[in-house]
C-alpha cells in the first residue's frame, strides 16, 4: 500500500500494517540500494516492511507489492527520531527495527532463522531491546565504484572497534550501569571527518514499542533500560547492520572525498554477506541463544 504522510499512514495503515510485529521501518535518504535494502529485511521475515521515502523514488515491482510505502523524507525534515517516534506511538506493544537504505541487518543465524524467532526468545530472556553495532561497508575499487557503494566489492574492518564507559553527566559522570559507547569502522579511522557526536557505532535498532517511549537523535532512547548491551545476570543477544552510509557519506562530502582514494588498509577484508563473519570477528553476540 501507499500512504502520502506519515500521518496519512498512522490515520489509514496502522490497523493493517502494524497489527502484528515485528515491524522494519527503512528510512530511505536517496535512491542507493532502496530496493537491496527492501529486500534484505523482507527476508528477514518481519511481518510487515515501511519504506519512508521521497515521492520521486521508484521502487522495483516485486519490492513495491510488498511493502507499505510512506511518502517522507528525512533529509528534508532532519528528524529520523521523529518519524521513528510517530510509529512508536501507534504501536505500543510491537517489536520494531529501524534502519537506512544501504544498511543490512545480521543477527545471530539469521540464514536459517527469522527475525522473529530471534525476538521471541529475546522476549523471553526478559528484554525490550536489542545492541546492535554498524558495522561500515565500503566498495574496495573507488575507481570502478565512486560512490563507495558495490554489494559484490564490499569490505569491511576486520579489527579496529573498541568501547568507552558511558558517563552519567546527572551523577557526577559516574558510568552508567551496562551502558558502553562503542568505536570503529570509518568512522574511527577518519574521524576528523566526523562530528564527535557521530562517531558511535553502537544503536539500538531493535526495540519493543511502549506508551511514553521516545528515540533519541543518538540513536539511544529514553528508557535507560532499553540502552544497555545486557542484562545483569548474563549475556545477551546482540545484532550488526551491515552499512555503507558513513562510505557513501565520506565520498559525497566535497570536505572529505579528496582525502580518500581507497577506504582499504591492512585490516580491511572482504565482507562475506554472513552472519558466522560477524560472529567470528565479535561483531555480535549469540548470548544464550543456540
Amino acid at each position: 500500500m501507499q500512504f502520502d504522510s506519515l500521518d496519512d499512514f498512522v490515520a489509514r495503515g496502522a490497523d493493517t500494517a502494524l497489527a502484528k510485529g515485528p515491524v522494519a521501518i527503512v528510512l530511505i535518504e536517496d535512491d542507493i540500494e532502496v530496493n537491496s535494502t527492501l529486500r534484505h529485511h523482507l527476508d528477514c521475515g518481519f511481518a510487515s516492511v515501511l519504506a519512508l521515502m521521497p515521492e520521486g523514488f521508484v521502487l522495483a515491482e516485486d519490492v513495491a507489492a510488498k511493502v507499505h510505502r510512506v511518502t517522507h523524507s528525512v533529509v528534508a525534515t532532519g528528524d529520523f527520531a521523529g518519524a521513528v517516534n510517530q510509529i512508536i506511538k501507534a504501536a505500543p506493544g510491537l517489536w520494531m527495527y529501524y534502519c537506512f537504505n544501504g544498511e543490512y541487518l545480521f543477527y545471530p543465524y539469521c540464514e536459517t532463522r527469522t527475525v522473529g524467532e530471534m525476538l521471541t526468545f529475546h522476549t523471553e530472556e526478559r528484554r525490550d531491546a536489542m545492541l546492535s553495532y554498524v558495522v561500515d561497508l565500503y566498495a574496495g575499487d573507488l575507481g570502478r565504484y565512486p560512490d563507495a557503494v558495490s554489494l559484490e566489492d564490499a569490505h569491511m574492518d576486520k579489527s579496529g572497534y573498541y568501547a568507552l564507559a558511558r558517563n552519567d553527566p546527572d551523577n557526577h559522570n559516574h558510568p552508567k550501569d551496562r551502558q558502553l559507547d562503542f568505536y570503529g569502522g570509518l568512522r574511527w579511522r577518519y574521524e576528523e571527518h566526523i562530528p564527535a557526536p557521530r562517531r558511535k557505532i553502537d544503536r539500538i535498532a531493535l526495540f519493543k514499542a511502549k506508551p511514553g517511549l521516545t528515540l533519541r537523535d543518538d540513536h539511544t532512547f529514553s528508557d535507560e533500560e532499553y540502552n544497555t548491551y545486557a542484562c545483569p545476570w548474563h549475556n545477551n543477544l546482540t545484532a550488526a547492520i551491515a552499512s555503507f552510509r558513513t562510505a557513501k557519506a565520506l565520498k559525497r562530502n566535497p570536505g572529505s572525498t579528496f582525502d580518500i582514494d581507497t577506504f582499504k588498509w591492512h585490516n580491511s577484508t572482504r565482507f562475506d554477506w554472513h552472519s558466522r563473519q560477524l560472529l567470528d570477528l565479535g561483531l555480535m553476540e549469540p548470548g544464550q541463544w543456540f
